[in-house]
This record gives structure tokens, sequence and C-alpha cells, in this order.
């Protein structure tokens, strides 16, 4: 973890706050490929995952956005009523699960509320580029969009359609026009709502494979549960343990004194995956692609399980 101090804070709407950050020690930080998120442990100890949203290329500074959750469990609520400038936090180095395909020939950016945040840095890198691509952002309102006045400046604003105020039954609609000369090479990224995302991926995956359709997630699709037959995991090292239903990988490695990075312990972020040598994973995450779950050679340990009586990993 690196600890951080935080230099600015700037309020973009009445329930999104943008804070800059700059390593507490003057050092660098490393540059970043664009739809990167990290960890940011804030007051009380809680961690929580939010999507960097500058430019990739500086290493001067990192930005995050945060928007304050009405049911907040301590996350975004702490960070906005605790956190001023000159306070320091802690955040891990940056992580991507949601990165711009380089094959790609044109992109289409697709956020709704605060999942504005890793399109914007893709934004600037495409922009950085030279890359084609169109950014279409939808709101309620002009005045709970965050970034507004940066997506309206030269760099952007021929890149940027807003859709403000599209109730949502008539969002399909407006998808399908957005879509509608999707070439081949097209690549589509959204971020946003759960709902949201379902209807990006319905929409162009009717004309699009699904593996050039990409979504981010910071809420797991459906609740967690470790429900599911007792198996057995057997670790490179040649130990073997028993997972019981209603408990994770993760859990029975940690009680025999074995640590597997987490963070969110809900299948979103990543940082528990681990290499999959043999037996079918029950995949019930929401990081690895679509791709990566049907090879079967990674496993999201805080939630998956197994569809063999055993799966061996490499720890």
């Amino acid at each position: 973890m690196i600890t951080v101090t935080v230099t600015d804070i700037t309020t973009e709407t009445t329930s999104v706050k943008r804070f800059s950050l700059r390593r507490s020690n003057g050092a660098p930080f490393a540059s970043y490929a664009a739809g990167a998120h990290v960890d940011v442990t804030g007051p009380g100890g809680v961690t929580r995952q939010y999507s960097l949203c500058g430019p990739p290329h500086r290493t001067d500074s990192y930005e995050i956005a945060v928007k304050r959750e009405d049911c907040s469990r301590g996350g975004s609520a702490a960070l906005h009523d605790q956190v001023a400038v000159g306070d320091e936090l802690t955040i891990s180095e940056p992580r991507n699960l949601f990165a711009l395909a380089p094959e790609a020939d044109t992109h289409v950016l697709v956020a709704a509320g605060i999942g504005i945040t890793p399109l914007l840095s893709m934004a600037y890198q495409l922009s950085s580029d030279g890359m084609p691509y169109r950014l279409h952002y939808f709101a309620s309102r002009r005045e709970e969009a965050a970034f507004v006045p940066v997506l309206e400046n030269e760099m952007f604003a021929s890149s940027v359609e807003f859709h403000f105020g599209i109730d949502r039954s008539e969002q399909p609609a407006a998808l399908t026009r957005i879509l509608a000369g999707a070439g081949s090479g097209t690549h589509v990224y959204s971020c946003g709502p759960k709902e949201f995302m379902q209807r990006v991926v319905e929409v162009a995956t009717r004309s699009l494979p699904d593996d050039q359709v990409h979504i981010e997630h910071f809420q797991p699709l459906e609740p967690t549960t470790h429900d599911g037959g007792e198996f057995e995991v057997e670790l490179d090292t040649g130990e073997v343990f028993a997972i019981p239903s209603g408990r994770s990988i993760v859990e029975v490695l940690g009680d025999a004194g074995i640590d597997v990075d987490t963070s969110c312990r809900e299948g979103i972020c990543g940082t528990c995956v681990l290499a999959v040598l043999d037996g079918v994973p029950d995949h019930r995450d929401n990081c690895l692609t679509r791709k990566e779950k049907e090879s079967g050679d990674q496993i999201a340990t805080c939630v998956s399980r197994a569809k063999t009586a055993r799966l061996v990993l490499e720890l």
C-alpha cells in the first residue's frame, strides 16, 4: 500500500467529490493504463475500490471521484465527511480489469452517473493517442453529472455527447441509436448502475461479439454467497484443504495461516485471483472476463467454488 496526501478536494456535484492525491514521500507515481482502479483505505480502515479518472500519463498525482452513497457502509461517507486537504490515506498500486482493447479501430464509451470515472481516463488516453472514439454520458440532470466542464473543453468536446433526463424506459432506444453504426472493429465500454450496463450489453451484443463489449463492476451483480457442496483445494505445495458450504477458499486458507491477498471479498476487484492447475471452477465473480472463465485457468478465491471434487491451485 502507498501512503498518499490529499492535495485538493473538488465538489463535482451535490453527491460527488474529486480527490487529488500525491505520494506523501514526494516520489512520483507509476503511470497506469486507462480504466485502472485503486483500493483506497479511508478513515476507520474501510477499503473500497475507485477508478482513477485523471490523465493516465501523469505521475505527479492521481485523481479519484467518490459518490456519497445513500446506503454507505462506511466508505464513501467517511471520505466525504471526514477527509480534508492535507490528510493522509493509503492506496494500492493501480490494477486494471477494464483496459482499452489495443486491436480496436474505434471505441464507444457509454457512461451513466458516477460510471464516468474510468471512461474519463479512457477519453484522456484516446485523445492523447489520436484514436477515434465517442463518449456518451447519461445522467438524470446536468447538475448531477460530474466532470461536465472538463468534457466540454476543446480536448473532448467533439467526441462527447450528453444524454440528460432520458427515462429508463427510453434508454434502450437511445442505446440502439448510439450503437447502430458500430463496425466490426468497434469495442464498447460501459460503466454505471448494473441495470444500465445490462441494457448496454443487451443492445451492443446484437451486432458485436461478447468479447468486444466491456463493463466495469463496483458492485456484485448478485448477492455474494458461498452455498454449494463441499470440495477440496490442493495447493501447489501439496497441502489439501476441505472447503465446506458457506465458507470461501480465502477464509479456509486464512484460518490455516495461508494469506491470499484480498480487497473487496465480493468478486469484483480481482485481487484474490489464483491460477487453476487442475479441476473446474464454479465462477461466481464479476472480475474475470467471459474468455478467462471459459478457459478455466483462473479463479476468484473470495467467492467462486468448484464443479469438481478438487481444485489444484497455484499459490
